[in-house]
């Protein structure tokens, strides 16, 4: 009896130990893979979701820095337009994709730091839903005027509309636009009162600036830089912290005398929270690696931006500093969405 309960005792403690040694070589064999995985990655194609319609600045960016990691990767970036709520619709696709690397966004300023004030119920947080991977570019609003505007600096327009509050009338891209909010963080810093006059899309307020229908408009240097070259408009200042390649002779906002000011208009990718840190790593190396390219450089200046390599880590404190850059502008300026 004795020697029968001596055997099932080994027996047992013999497929327990089996067990647990099974399990051990399971599980480091599960972490070898994910390991293996993360450093070989990618092996398939990757989805770079892009927020809005195709031919817009975020698109354009896009598809750059995705012809940059094809060529280095050997394998397709593939972009996928999802417009809608202002960026939220394809923002929430990517959140709520696999954390494996193989989706990503090209996010900006609306879908990572204004959305969160203008749309009570938005379906993804931008902080919590996401890894940061790379500030991509900032591309500086230019403050522009009609030329039948008497004023030729910022504090010769400031203190025009402080004279008739009110009478100035600026245009942007619609409500909750970049535009919109620049506009409104001028009137703010500046202590001024605008008419705001929306537009659907940047193109046709520009136009009507160009047309004397309205007085002045502060957007992306894009919409505005051929204008400014043939005269139509009156470049007084640049959002930026310095001065842009493309504008040389225009002053900052800084320079202008207001200090602090800043609200360019900005562009980064981010990826499902959870995705491994070495895939997030490998993603931005490859990135910053192709901001620093001389064609890609150049290509950036010519579309107004201005390339901007940095960490993961830098780039999630941006945007955590960003929402709360624009979330009283918002407020106070009562911005609504379209």
């Amino acid at each position: 009896m004795r020697a029968d309960i001596t055997m099932n005792i080994n027996l047992i403690a013999s497929f327990v130990i089996a067990i647990c040694g099974n399990a051990l070589f399971i599980s480091k064999n599960a972490s070898a893979q994910a390991g293996t995985d993360a450093n070989a990655w990618p092996t398939k194609p990757i989805r770079m979701v892009v927020p809005f319609t195709p031919g817009g600045s975020t698109d354009i960016l896009a598809r750059a820095i995705g012809q940059k990691l094809t060529e280095a990767w050997g394998q397709p970036v593939v972009i996928d337009n999802v417009p809608g709520a202002g960026g939220s619709l394809g923002a929430d696709k990517v959140a709520k994709s696999p954390a494996d690397g193989y989706t990503v966004l090209m996010g900006h300023i609306g879908t990572l730091a204004v959305n969160p004030s203008l749309y009570p119920k938005l379906p993804y947080d931008p902080v919590r839903s996401f890894e940061p991977v790379a500030l991509v570019a900032k591309v500086p609003n230019v403050l522009v005027v009609h030329p039948g505007v008497a004023a030729k600096t910022v504090k010769e327009l400031v203190a025009l509309a402080k004279a008739k509050p009110g009478h100035l009338s600026y245009g942007s891209g619609g409500n909750g636009s970049a535009a919109n909010l620049a506009g409104e963080y001028l009137k703010q810093q500046t202590g001024t009162s605008m008419l705001h006059i929306p537009y659907r899309g940047a193109v046709p307020a520009v136009t009507d600036l160009a047309g004397g229908q309205i007085q002045l408009v502060f957007t992306g240097g894009l919409a505005v830089m051929p204008f400014v070259k043939s005269g139509q408009l009156r470049a007084l200042a640049v959002s930026s912290t310095q001065r842009m390649a493309s504008l040389p002779d225009v002053p900052t906002m800084i320079e202008s005398g207001y200090k602090g000011f800043e609200a360019d208009q900005w562009y980064g990718v981010v990826v499902p929270k959870g995705t491994p840190a070495a895939v997030v790593s490998k993603l931005n190396q490859q990135i910053n690696a192709a901001l620093s390219s001389p064609e890609l450089k150049t290509r950036l200046t010519n579309e107004g931006a201005v390339a901007t390599p940095t960490t993961p880590q830098a780039f999630g404190q941006y945007i955590a500093t960003e929402i709360a850059r624009w979330r009283p502008v918002i407020q106070a300026g009562r911005v609504t969405a379209d």
